[in-house]
């Protein structure tokens, strides 16, 4: 299964320059790097992104992330992946631009399908 995490341009490109990251700047204060579902990552960006340009769209295999990716109850009650450990460049499978169109982000079609 694929689960994703929502960079900056700069955040992305700190990853991909140092091969390892510990987050965004809510993932530090938190102590774990936030994640969502394919099922929740357009109501991630709406909630915590909403009208931010400049974003990448990056997605992780949750059973590759390990033992130290943790499932648990977040927004509505719902589990949400939480990886206590810096994440690696080595971790990614594949990133790509999130364009804002119209004020909403556009995600990849059939994300969910191609989650599983």
């Amino acid at each position: 299964m694929l689960i994703f995490k929502i960079f900056r341009t700069d955040e992305w490109q700190t990853l991909r320059r140092d091969g390892e990251t510990a987050g965004a700047p809510i993932d530090l204060a938190d102590g774990y790097i936030h994640f969502s579902t394919a099922a929740q990552a357009a109501e991630t960006a709406s909630k915590h992104f909403a009208g931010a340009e400049d974003l990448f769209l990056v997605a992780v295999d949750a059973d590759a992330a390990g033992e130290m990716l943790k499932w648990e109850v977040s927004r509505g009650d719902a589990l949400f992946p939480h990886l206590y450990r810096k994440m690696l460049m080595s971790d990614v499978v594949w990133a790509q631009p999130l364009e804002l169109k119209d004020g909403v982000h556009q995600f990849p079609p059939g994300l969910e399908k191609a989650s599983q």
